[in-house]
């Protein structure tokens, strides 16, 4: 008899016939997240999960799965697991790194691209029929080649993002909590966290949701900025802390932002909603049909390589 995996929400077909011919499917029916309560009742008799980032996945819903062996998260992040508990009962805790680096990178430079430019301010300008002809004053906003970026994590997608943009001829200036690793593809200034902030045109953020990183970016951190300064966020929400951002946005203490993730997700401020000087997207950063692809099937396979015995590609604990 096949074991349970249960999958809190569909994902891409490949993926699906890959568990199909290893596991017995549960899968979440509805276009839907479920709730706390719904994961619980789902997981009762799993030796498996595959879950999303906005599944809690914490110590009662481990704990009502007293046959599970792998949680394999459909994320790179899994701040929403309970990976020490987890770690105890002997659980392996899985993730999706990699695969969504350089489609992430692409939808940060997106909001780079149409912050300074003004884009969707535009867009909806055109849409409303307020477009009357070609004026010297309209939609101005900030050019991008040769400007500072400043990249706060210099992790795989910061250095994708960063080899973008060369192509710019910026200048890179980056702060990173630990030392790289790997020597840098291209030239980047380490600099404090308070000398990027004062320094940087375009600052974007490419790090995890820790204790440490919870409003890394704040009041004060803003009144360091420029008053051109464009702030990028594809990170994670709780990175900035939202009321501050709103705040630096309706007295221009910056210029823009653009914002992929959101403190409070899926809530988002009405009052951020109704200021122009911000791109907002759905937390689409990984959302490119290939991309996706690759991360159901990573995540597919790491739940069956513990299953089966092996390590699997990508294990956090």
């Amino acid at each position: 008899m096949k074991p349970v995996l249960f999958l809190t929400r569909r994902i891409p077909e490949p993926a699906i016939k890959m568990l199909e011919e290893k596991f017995t499917l549960k899968i979440n029916p509805y276009n839907l997240a479920l709730t706390h309560q719904e994961i619980i009742e789902g997981i009762e008799d799993a030796e498996a999960l595959i879950c999303l980032l906005t599944d809690n996945i914490d110590k009662e819903v481990i704990s009502a799965a007293p046959k599970l062996k792998v949680i394999s998260s459909y994320a790179v992040g899994y701040n929403n697991i309970d990976v020490e508990y987890a770690t105890q009962l002997g659980i392996a805790v899985c993730n999706t790194p990699g695969v969504l680096t350089e489609t992430t990178a692409d939808l940060t430079w997106a909001l780079i691209l149409a912050s300074c430019r003004r884009i969707s301010e535009s867009e909806r300008f055109v849409r409303n029929g307020n477009f009357k002809g070609w004026e010297p004053m309209l939609m101005l906003g900030l050019d991008v080649y040769e400007k500072t970026l400043g990249i706060i994590g210099m992790g795989r997608i910061g250095q994708a993002v960063a080899k973008r943009a060369t192509g710019f001829e910026m200048r890179i200036i980056y702060y990173n909590d630990s030392s790289l690793s790997q020597t840098l593809a291209f030239e980047a200034r380490e600099v404090t966290l308070k000398t990027l902030l004062q320094e940087a045109d375009i600052i974007t953020l490419h790090l995890p949701l820790t204790k440490e990183t919870f409003h890394l970016i704040s009041k004060e951190e803003f009144a360091l900025m420029k008053e051109s300064a464009v702030l990028i966020n594809t990170s994670r929400g709780a990175v900035i802390e939202e009321k501050e951002l709103i705040k630096a946005l309706k007295t221009k203490r910056i210029f823009a932002a653009g914002l992929d993730v959101y403190e409070n997700e899926p809530d988002i401020p009405q009052e951020l909603l109704a200021l122009e000087n911000v791109v907002l997207l759905p937390h689409i950063g990984s959302a490119s049909i290939e991309t996706r692809t690759k991360m159901a099937l990573l995540a597919a396979e790491n739940a069956i390589a513990v299953m089966e015995g092996k390590e699997p590609p990508a294990k956090v604990n």
